[in-house]
């Protein structure tokens, strides 16, 4: 059992040593997964970045173990951060989607999506057919992620009425755009370690792989928080286990989590640290989430003395080299 150790918390992004930031414009950062996904984590693409820049030796993998629409992922890969990266999921409509991309049927869902004339009745007979096949299953999913309200998968969830500027249920639907993401991702296909499994079972597995790096993005289902069980078909998590699992980590970790004081308690209990940061919800409301890892101690560096950080432990001085002490005989 995890025991009480003191740790090091930074309640707001001010006492992290930078002034309080603004929510990432998410239009900003390329868009590479195919879903449009509830809680999806778009917009801490740039603080990931950030986390990954300070890495040294650069590690050779990514293990995302509550995969989703796997922006994450992706964004490491095409942009070279990691090798490979171990995608996990659970829920099986979303898992035909990235089986469809890892069998070489990523061609066929694009040409599918772009030949379809997309209206309330197409869509509604579209979806309630037999899927015989994967990628009939992952064409039915994408469908219904980009038709239903908030691109919500779970039971419950329906197609759009008004959606955005009275566009009803073609507010999401952009055939060109999406066929284009897709046909991309045939570009790190065979990077991607593709396992429909529970995410703390992959966890455990690469849990001794020091050059392993883990971005974990649970249900937010601690504390009774009722989010995860609305979005998601799969939500029950034993969050006491995940943290422990965390503890037996060799490679570096960073959890995301709506700002839960249950979650801060399991921090403090098993010697991590968290910050807070913010970003907008799906109604534009900014919000704050919880960073926990490790050490965050980068995230409250100025970026200029992290980048010569990083340059000298690299043997890459900068311009402005930090002053090194000298050798005492």
């Amino acid at each position: 059992m995890a025991t009480t150790r003191q740790t090091t918390l930074f309640p707001t992004l001010r006492e992290c040593g930078q002034k309080p930031a603004k929510p990432v414009n998410v239009a900003s950062v390329p868009q590479r997964s195919p879903f449009r996904y509830p809680g999806g984590k778009t917009w801490f693409v740039p603080t990931f970045r950030r986390w990954m820049e300070h890495k040294i030796p650069k590690p050779e993998i990514l293990v995302e173990p509550f995969a989703g629409g796997g922006i994450i992922s992706l964004t490491a890969l095409f942009e070279g951060l990691v090798s490979g990266a171990v995608m996990a999921e659970l829920d099986e409509d979303i898992v035909a989607v990235w089986q469809c991309v890892k069998e070489g049927d990523a061609g066929w869902l694009a040409d599918r999506i772009q030949g379809f004339d997309l209206t309330r009745e197409s869509v509604l007979q579209e979806i309630s057919k037999p899927a015989r096949r994967t990628r009939e299953r992952a064409f039915q999913t994408i469908l219904k992620n980009r038709t239903f309200h908030g691109g919500i998968l779970a039971k419950g969830s329906g197609l759009l009425k008004l959606g955005e500027n009275g566009k009803g249920i073609k507010s999401r639907w952009y055939p060109e755009t999406l066929a284009r993401r897709l046909v991309n991702l045939q570009q790190v296909a065979d990077r991607i370690d593709f396992r429909h499994e529970d995410g703390l079972k992959v966890m455990t597995e690469f849990a001794s792989r020091q050059d392993a790096v883990f971005f974990i993005d649970p249900p937010y289902t601690a504390g009774g928080k009722r989010a995860g069980k609305r979005l998601y078909k799969y939500c029950d998590i034993d969050h006491e286990e995940l943290f422990s699992i965390c503890e037996t980590l060799k490679g570096d970790f960073l959890i995301t989590y709506d700002n839960a004081d249950e979650v801060k308690a399991l921090a403090e209990k098993h010697g991590f640290q968290y910050c807070l940061i913010p970003m907008n919800n799906t109604h534009h409301a900014t919000m704050q989430e919880l960073v926990i890892g490790k050490d965050i101690s980068w995230m409250k560096m100025p970026s200029d003395v992290l980048r010569s950080r990083m340059e000298w432990m690299a043997g890459e001085p900068s311009e402005q080299e930090p002053s090194r002490p000298e050798a005492r005989g």
